[in-house]
């Protein structure tokens, strides 16, 4: 079962509204745009959480910032590995 829904009356500029109602695709203009929300909500909880443990712990140096992408990029070549192995 979906969610709730309301009715919002929102203004954007005309340019941005038109590239995302050629882009909604067969879900709608509606449900791109909230899908758009819903991201934006999501980074800014993740940037919130940054201040926080900023705040906490001090900045996040460069060093960690690579390492942690460095790990990622890692993690991903080794899914892409055993997804090809068990094809």
């Amino acid at each position: 079962m979906s969610e709730p829904t309301g009715k919002y009356s929102i203004t954007m500029p005309r340019d941005i509204a038109e590239a995302a109602k050629a882009r909604s695709g067969p879900s709608g203009l509606s449900a791109y745009v909230a899908a758009a929300v819903a991201r934006q909500i999501e980074r800014d909880n993740l940037n919130e959480l940054i201040q926080v443990a900023e705040a906490e712990h001090g900045p996040i140096t460069e060093d960690e910032i690579q390492a942690l992408r460095d790990h990622l990029h890692q993690a991903r070549q080794q899914q892409a590995h055993n997804e090809a192995n068990a094809a």
